[in-house]
């Protein structure tokens, strides 16, 4: 078998994802610093910024893969690279000149999340054409724990750099390494077809196909909507955590970057064992297992008190969550690949993730509510809750699927 360092093109595709991925972990605990202490935002105003987000995966996600399926996909990520870095250059500018508000910077953050949209429906339907089917399980795994590697050690570095030059200035970091993994995506040299416009068709067309491949598919359905659900209510837990653990559990600035750099170590970990339970079990049981213990692993969170002990509650639910997710999350990325044609590639993953960060765009702002109205607590609970319902979910469909198939077109290893 092949290796991914012997694939063409591939470390350089690795390369700019860890630099993007670095950046952005700085640019995610700086926003949330600067929307919630320099902007002084209720929790409310914090859950809107990050709705502002997501929003353009709920509005324009399945416009999205249909037009970047139509489409060569390794331009269509250096523009959209580019467009970030300009993006987010602009809010240390806006900050500079005392223009920076929580509608400005809801806006700065609508545009960078539309490019992002674009971007990662080339970049997840432009893997399978980078790397052969028989490494396409490893590929997204090295590339998971890339993130996952950035998210261990960015949170810290990021503590640090705000400490020194600031939130708005840290967000120049993020700019710079787009600028980085735009320049180099454009040496990557792989098999990256024009598509055949004789086959195009109108756009509500293709958008319906896309939709009903996803949704008609006898397992891809299931996965689909229940990875909505898990977003929804993670999302609730991720907002509330904010404003919970600086203004309640008193954790500080720092205190935020060690529990992301914990759930990056966790990340890498379950990067590591993804793999391997891969090819040990069927995709149902890792995704099963992943989304369970992802949804159990926020009791310490829950539970967490003021105290010398608060840090390491919220941490060790950061840990776990993120372990298990990016253990089940490469399966089932190598799963919706393998089982889709590759002419539905980009609609598929557009579709799905469309509704999945469409779900952070409504749960942000329920968990903002929730935390300003009923307190953080009750809302930190409804999100356990959803996340641990969604996994049962799955778990049942998955049961009735192998009843009604009798083995037929089962979730196989991946």
């Amino acid at each position: 078998m092949p290796r991914l360092v012997d694939v063409p093109g591939y470390v350089r595709f690795w390369t700019a994802s860890a630099i993007s991925s670095f950046g952005s972990q700085i640019t995610g605990l700086a926003l949330q610093i600067l929307t919630a202490v320099t902007l002084s935002a209720s929790a409310t105003e914090v859950g809107l910024v990050s709705a502002a987000r997501w929003a353009p995966y709920l509005l324009f996600g399945l416009v999205a893969g249909v037009l970047v399926d139509r489409c060569r996909r390794r331009p269509v990520m250096v523009a959209m690279d580019l467009g970030r870095a300009v993006l987010l250059g602009a809010i240390p500018l806006l900050y500079a000149l005392d223009r920076l508000s929580i509608a400005a910077l809801c806006a700065c953050v609508f545009a960078f999340g539309l490019l992002c949209l674009f971007f990662e429906a080339a970049n997840h339907s432009y893997v399978p054409q980078l790397v052969p089917k028989e490494l396409l399980n490893a590929g997204y795994a090295r590339l998971g724990q890339a993130d996952a590697a950035a998210g261990s050690t960015g949170p810290l570095i990021a503590g640090v750099l705000i400490k020194l030059v600031g939130a708005p200035l840290a967000v120049l970091v993020d700019a710079v390494s787009y600028l980085v993994s735009g320049l180099l995506l454009t040496a990557v040299r792989a098999h990256d077809p024009v598509p055949d416009r004789g086959a195009r068709r109108s756009l509500v067309t293709e958008l319906r196909e896309g939709v009903a491949w996803v949704y008609r598919h006898r397992t891809l359905a299931s996965i689909a909507l229940t990875s909505h659900l898990m977003l929804l209510f993670n999302t609730v837990v991720s907002t509330v955590f904010v404003v919970f653990a600086l203004r309640e559990l008193r954790i500080g600035d720092f205190g935020l970057g060690v529990t992301y750099a914990c759930a990056g170590l966790g990340g890498v970990l379950g990067g590591a064992f993804s793999a391997r339970a891969a090819r040990r079990f069927d995709v149902a049981a890792v995704l099963i297992a992943g989304r369970l213990v992802a949804a159990v692993g926020w009791l310490p969170l829950v539970l967490a008190q003021r105290g010398p002990w608060a840090l390491v509650s919220v941490s060790l639910a950061f840990f776990v969550v993120s372990g298990a997710i990016s253990l089940e999350s490469p399966v089932e990325m190598s799963y919706r690949q393998a089982v889709t044609p590759e002419r539905l590639r980009g609609r598929m993953n557009a579709t799905i993730r469309s509704f999945n960060w469409g779900m952070v765009a409504i749960g942000a702002p329920l968990g903002g509510l929730l935390a300003d109205h009923v307190g953080y607590r009750f809302a930190l609970w409804v999100g356990l809750s959803g996340v641990v319902l969604q996994a049962l979910l799955l778990a049942v469909s998955r049961t009735r699927e192998a009843r009604d198939t009798d083995g037929v077109e089962p979730l196989v290893r991946a």
